[in-house]
């Protein structure tokens, strides 16, 4: 199971964040392959909590030119969104009780992914739309560093929004599969 869920993270990272170019900044290191997919065998919260504390502290201890960031897809856990966007605030307080706020930030991408005053089936939600539960690890440095030659930082969402909103059902089907079984 976990090699499956390494490929499905994977042909996501590829087809849909660089593929439709979501991410404008997540081409250069998976093509430079500084992008590490990690699946957690968490099923409870605190064996998540260690896991995440441990891919945490590697990625800080490994040189950015071999290791850029990393993203810990969870399969077994977290399946409820609610659930998922709760364990956030606890992700982010072990950060904070690590030291690591300013070197390290958690992006959130979730099956059900839900923004705030969003309907569940808003087109803005595919943008953070993944096959399983996923934290992104990012570098706050790498983050800058592709903030600064990127122009218009701002209108990303906007631009995601209105590319996915093009896409026909088929496409949608192909792109999110897991959506639509």
């Amino acid at each position: 199971m976990t090699e499956s869920v390494r490929q499905d993270v994977k042909r996501w990272l590829e087809n849909v964040v660089i593929g439709l170019n979501l991410c404008p900044f997540a081409a250069r290191p998976h093509r430079m392959r500084l992008v590490d997919i990690v699946v957690s065998t968490a099923t409870d919260e605190e064996q998540l909590l260690t896991e995440l504390h441990h891919e945490i502290a590697r990625l800080i201890a490994t040189p950015v030119d071999e290791l850029e960031t990393t993203l810990i897809a969870v399969p077994n856990m977290l399946l409820c969104f609610q659930q998922y966007n709760d364990f956030l605030d606890i992700a982010d307080a072990l950060l904070e009780q690590g030291g690591w706020q300013g070197e390290i930030q958690i992006a959130s991408f979730h099956p059900d992914y839900q923004f705030v005053d969003s309907e569940p089936d808003d087109t803005s939600n595919l943008t953070n739309c993944s096959p399983v539960p996923i934290f992104h690890l990012i570098r706050e440095q790498s983050l800058t560093d592709a903030l600064m030659n990127y122009a218009d930082p701002d209108k990303i969402p906007s631009r995601n929004i209105a590319k996915l909103e093009r896409l026909t059902l088929d496409e949608l089907k192909d792109y999110f599969p897991y959506l639509y079984k």
